[in-house]
């Protein structure tokens, strides 16, 4: 059987300006990569600690042939651990991101927030209270 040797979740963005904003502006992801590498990008990774997540630019000719939008229902829910939950809801509420769950301690031992990114996606925000 062959083994996964690491795994990257990779999103499918309308816009690359808003889903920066959010991803690396906002929730302070580094970026590893980008292509092509000069000009407007197609792909670019954003690490996050030891974890990367890529973001493709929605196009009409994808690789795999399936059609990337219009996508339905819950597709896809993002985990991030932030240094402070509370501040980094209100900045990106200040930046219109839709707020599903305000922030709220957990019996578990963090503090957790839902927020929408600018494709719609589930991102839930921690950070542990213990």
């Amino acid at each position: 059987m062959a083994k996964a040797t690491s795994i990257m979740p990779m999103l499918s963005v309308n816009d690359f300006a808003k889903s920066m904003r959010f991803y690396r502006d906002r929730l302070g992801g580094v970026q590893n990569y980008q292509f092509p590498p000069e000009g407007e990008p197609e792909f670019v990774v954003l690490g996050f600690g030891t974890g990367e997540i890529g973001f493709g630019l929605v196009n009409e000719a994808p690789m795999h042939g399936q059609a990337q939008r219009p996508a339905r229902g819950h597709r896809i829910e993002l985990c991030i651990y932030v240094d402070n939950v509370d501040t980094a809801m209100a900045e990106l509420e200040q930046d219109g991101a839709p707020v599903l769950a305000s922030p709220k301690d957990q019996p578990w031992g963090e503090r957790v927030a839902f927020v929408g990114d600018p494709d719609g996606n589930i991102v839930m925000l921690v950070t542990p209270t213990s």
